[in-house]
């Protein structure tokens, strides 16, 4: 049953044609929240039709859900940050889940206690336990300050989500961690990594469809280079990207989706915010991730 309470924490999750998923992930949700009154739980259904919508509608008991006429992308997932009452947010996809209450008890306490803790990223893992392994967080898999964290488990202050405005809706798909990142550590907040905060992605490979991973981060990742980095350090970091989507265009015979980012991350209008130098230095993943020279030459 819903609670009366205030939530210190809200989860929020975005679903999208993957029933199975979405059935998985509310049983592993309903769990945690045994005897406690201080969670709520909100689903935004990205206008799915394969049953999702209907089997959400009969858990409107626990679960505040938000139904969407058509598929939004990510910009879906703000129809719930927007509503979420919660001191914190806690974000999963359809295909992830928290491993146990330490995680909920953890992220509380760290952003209680630790007030220049913006985003707590949490250790992405599979259903076996195994840390999956991404640039977005340290290589060690030790606590500390992180440069970002994973999209399907990162908590977050309110306040600070709705400063930054949310999620980049016009980014759809990929990249849109990385705008997060940038601009709460603009707003001077650290993003903690807590190996301990455990979340389990299932990688479900519906909807991760080829042009996707070519159109998307192509031209995603050069609207944040062209946003935040200065010439002509900005060119070099094109110049690479080009290269990698390139590539990736042609191994999985996507050109004409390749052809397609290129156009759309050069005409769409941006405003340079230009980083300054010591918040640049804080983004060497994202550079040497973006980087010829790195890849080339094994300095990931």
């Amino acid at each position: 049953m819903k609670s009366t309470i205030p939530p210190k924490l809200s989860i929020v999750f975005l679903n999208y044609n993957r029933l199975t998923e979405t059935r998985y992930t509310l049983s592993q949700i309903s769990k945690l929240l045994d005897n406690r009154q201080d969670i709520e739980v909100i689903a935004v259904d990205n206008g799915s039709t394969d049953g999702t919508s209907s089997f959400l509608k009969q858990q409107t008991d626990w679960v505040n859900t938000i139904f969407l006429t058509h598929n939004t992308g990510i910009a879906g997932y703000n129809a719930g940050f927007k509503q979420a009452k919660g001191d914190y947010i806690l974000v999963l996809d359809d295909d992830s889940h928290p491993v146990d209450n330490t995680t909920i008890e953890r992220i509380i306490q760290c952003l209680d206690t630790r007030l220049d803790v913006g985003v707590v990223a949490c250790r992405i893992e599979t259903t076996k336990g195994q840390q999956i392994n991404t640039w977005h967080l340290p290589k060690h898999d030790e606590p500390g300050v992180s440069m970002a964290f994973v999209g399907c488990g990162f908590a977050i202050r309110r306040d600070l989500f709705e400063k930054i405005g949310w999620y980049p809706a016009d980014f759809f798909l990929y990249q849109n961690e990385m705008e997060v990142a940038i601009r709460v550590m603009h707003h001077q907040y650290k993003i903690y990594y807590d190996p301990c905060c455990r979340v389990v992605h299932r990688e479900s490979p519906k909807g991760r469809t080829s042009w996707r991973q070519v159109y998307y981060p192509t031209r995603n990742t050069i609207w944040l280079i062209r946003r935040y980095f200065p010439f002509p350090i900005a060119s070099y970091l094109i110049a690479s990207r080009l290269f990698f989507g390139f590539i990736r265009a042609s191994q999985s015979l996507e050109l004409n989706w390749y052809y397609r980012a290129v156009i759309d991350a050069f005409f769409k209008p941006i405003e340079p915010q230009v980083l300054p130098l010591n918040l640049r230095q804080k983004l060497s993943s994202f550079w040497k991730q973006n980087s010829i020279f790195h890849h080339l030459f094994g300095r990931l």
